[in-house]
């Protein structure tokens, strides 16, 4: 496995004494988790985002295993190689990060991250589920246009449409692919119990596309005590564009709750 070092967004006074990761999901890119990152910033965080493999600025590859994720993902420190205090992620992301976290390889367990958040994390997808994925990527590399996101989420702050057009479109369309094609095993539940920092998983309405819900939802909560989740009524897959105030609310309720 070769990974790749990822380009990175900031926000935030980078001597703050709290830092933060966030990792975007698939066909995303580091611009995108703006709000979220902007929000911790001004809670006195130092928040970093970064592209992940085959999107944006960052190095193409010929392999886009959610390990390969991970390892990029996992290889990425704090300053001075510390750990983060907090790692967000969405979708593919939130599997990457979670694969990161549970990894037992060395001295450095439970050594990346001190907390762990999961925003409609895709921790499992059947075929169907990783079918229906790869459609609605390609169709959006395809022909993404701000009217056409801005008519299908009219919700959306006017920059999450503009950075998610830029993001799918600038994003490799062979990544995109493989992303899907290279994880037939789509599955990364095995790391669960593993993880050793409290995770907290805010996940979509199971009546709006949540990929975390229903007896898989229930059995990873059960192989972790660390894992808590909340469910965002209304709220689709993407529930940091979706309800976004919202999202960083709990994210930070959570982090200061005693």
């Amino acid at each position: 496995m070769t990974t790749v070092s990822l380009p990175r967004l900031h926000w935030g006074e980078p001597s703050a004494p709290r830092r933060a990761l966030l990792v975007h999901g698939l066909g995303s890119s580091a611009a995108t988790m703006w709000f979220l990152a902007e929000g911790l910033a001004a809670a006195g965080w130092s928040a970093t985002a970064v592209d992940l493999r085959g999107h944006e600025n960052a190095p193409r590859a010929s392999r886009y295993r959610i390990e390969d994720f991970a390892a990029d993902v996992r290889a990425t420190r704090a300053d001075h190689g510390n750990a983060w205090d907090l790692v967000l992620g969405h979708s593919i992301g939130a599997a990457a990060a979670t694969q990161a976290a549970g990894t037992v390889d060395d001295s450095t367990r439970g050594a990346w991250t001190r907390r762990l958040v999961l925003l409609d994390p895709a921790l499992a997808l059947d075929t169907a589920a990783r079918q229906a994925i790869l459609e609605a990527q390609l169709a959006n590399f395809d022909g993404a246009t701000v009217e056409g996101i801005a008519a299908q989420f009219p919700h959306w702050h006017p920059l999450d449409v503009e950075f998610r057009v830029r993001a799918v479109t600038s994003a490799s369309r062979f990544a995109l692919e493989r992303a899907v094609l290279d994880n037939e095993d789509w599955d990364v539940t095995a790391s669960v119990p593993h993880v050793s920092a409290p995770t907290l998983i805010i996940a979509a309405d199971p009546e709006h596309g949540s990929l975390f819900a229903g007896d898989h939802a229930a059995a990873v909560l059960a192989a972790n005590p660390l894992f808590e989740q909340v469910v965002l009524p209304g709220a689709g897959h993407s529930v940091h564009r979706d309800q976004p105030a919202e999202t960083l609310q709990r994210i930070l309720a959570w982090l200061n709750a005693p």
